[in-house]
């Protein structure tokens, strides 16, 4: 059974067609649209500050979501995939972005839409990445212009695969 609870009299916000795994963690101010999935031991904090997902979010496997204590909320719009073991941390991430396996983005970057964040990539305070970038490294920095064919063979694939696999869940 996950762990679902309220902080501070403020409940996680779920509707009814998001698919959460057995051992995942989601606390306190935490808004997820449509269609979004949260993947085994993967932790979604709100206790701190708000965190806010669009439709078609996925959260693998042992991600975390968290924010900064009065000072940095963690936005994410739709059609966004959360690579394993990631950290999202008080940021915003705009729609169709894919954030690669063990990738860091921290306070107060802007993840624009169209964008990748390379495995293992470490996106350092404040870094503003471009829409329709490819940033990887560490720290990390623009390596690529993203092609129309990595949009939907990557970003598009995968975020509509995770629909799918959360359905083998519900059945």
């Amino acid at each position: 059974m996950p762990i679902i609870k309220p902080v501070r009299g403020i409940y996680p916000q779920i509707p009814k067609n998001c698919f959460v795994a057995d051992n995942a963690t989601i606390v306190g101010e935490v808004t997820m649209g449509n269609h979004c999935s949260i993947w085994f031991n993967a932790v979604v904090r709100g206790d701190v500050h708000f965190i806010k997902m669009g439709d078609k979010v996925n959260v693998q496997d042992g991600a975390v979501i968290h924010a900064t204590y009065q000072k940095s909320p963690t936005t994410i719009g739709n059609n966004v995939s959360i690579g394993h073991n990631a950290i999202v941390h008080g940021c915003t991430i705009h729609d169709d972005v894919l954030i690669g396996m063990g990738s860091i983005i921290m306070d107060d970057c802007i993840v624009e839409s169209n964008s990748i964040i390379a495995a293992g990539a470490v996106v350092t305070k404040g870094t503003h990445v471009e829409s329709g970038s490819i940033y990887a490294g560490v720290p990390a920095k623009k390596v690529k212009d993203i092609s129309a064919e990595l949009i939907s063979g990557e970003i598009n694939r995968i975020a509509n695969n995770y629909v799918k696999y959360s359905g083998w869940f519900k059945e």
